[in-house]
């Protein structure tokens, strides 16, 4: 069981009115298979802060960026849609996916958004789409496209460190957050937005858990290769999650069930804020091996006594 926050698009280009507005960008399932990892830092100064007063977002970050699961659905391909009718007014195709964190990552200066497609719209809005797949972009300068049409697929050309679409809205010329169009610095739901139709946006969530058997690497975790069959002899029963958004206080609790009650429960009070983490707990085999039967690993993220997130995953041990 999750508590699933989806986006719910259309394929209009406009309002009823003639209003300029915009789809979903990506052909994912929000909250499921993708989630928004940062939004436009509202804050003119040193201090960066997202539309909601929150830290989902960096000093100086000019887009949204929605972030994919793990690289293997990258390499798997997500398509990239346009986000209102337009017309492409420049393309880059040629820029290879190298992530940044890497030793042999190339210099990306002055070419930071990668491989990408910038579109105009009506009443001087343009959206631009960066970091996608080397060769995938399928349309061309000067051509028309409608809202929702495929422009191409998420790579990791450009200035990236994880899987994701960065995608900046802009107002003649100057930066517009789509989800905050006035700017204003207030904490509260009352934001007018562009998206046509409303987008969930928790501050923070778990992007997916993994059973193993044993602590498994981070860049397992990130690459999607961390969940394994665990076998009743295995050296040990281990739980993992993988969070974006923490904030120092949050609580996270990893507990497993089997056939025969608890196996275990971890409750960790986060310590500090990050854009990405990774926990896990665990307990070892016992000599007689783990109960046949059926297991659950559930893991919970509280803030400020309120449930954020909670994801179950089930499996059998034969």
């Amino acid at each position: 069981m999750r508590f699933s926050l989806t986006a719910i698009c259309s394929l209009a280009a406009t309002s009823a009115s003639g209003e300029f507005v915009l789809e979903f960008p990506l052909d994912c399932t929000l909250d499921e298979t993708c989630f928004i990892q940062q939004f436009v830092d509202n804050d003119p100064s040193a201090i960066a802060t997202d539309f909601a007063c929150g830290s989902l977002t960096y000093d100086g970050h000019k887009g949204t960026d929605f972030a994919l699961n793990s690289l293997a659905q990258q390499a798997a391909g997500v398509d990239v849609l346009a986000a209102a009718e337009g017309t492409i007014m420049g393309v880059r195709n040629d820029m290879d996916d190298i992530l940044q964190i890497t030793p042999d990552a190339p210099d990306v200066s002055d070419r930071e958004c990668g491989n990408g497609v910038v579109i105009k719209h009506i009443d001087g809005f343009e959206t631009q789409y960066c970091h996608m797949a080397k060769g995938s972009i399928i349309v061309s300068s000067g051509q028309t496209v409608q809202a929702g049409e495929t422009l191409g697929k998420v790579g990791l050309s450009g200035q990236t460190q994880f899987p994701h679409l960065h995608v900046a809205v802009r107002k003649d010329g100057a930066v517009l957050d789509p989800f905050d169009t006035d700017g204003a610095a207030v904490c509260d739901d009352s934001h007018p937005s562009l998206w046509s139709r409303p987008i969930a946006t928790p501050a923070g969530g778990i992007i997916n858990i993994g059973i193993a058997e044993g602590i498994p690497e981070f860049d397992a975790v990130k690459d999607g290769t961390a969940n394994v069959n665990v076998d009743s002899r295995g050296s040990a029963f281990v739980g993992w999650a993988h969070l974006f958004g923490t904030r120092k206080g949050d609580l996270l609790l990893i507990r497993m069930m089997g056939p025969k009650g608890e196996v275990f429960a971890h409750e960790e009070t986060i310590e500090r804020t990050q854009a990405r983490a990774f926990r896990a707990s665990g307990k070892r085999t016992p000599a007689a091996g783990w109960p046949i039967g059926h297991y659950t690993l559930t893991v919970t993220q509280t803030r400020n006594g309120d449930v954020l997130d909670t994801i179950s995953q089930s499996f059998e041990i034969n």
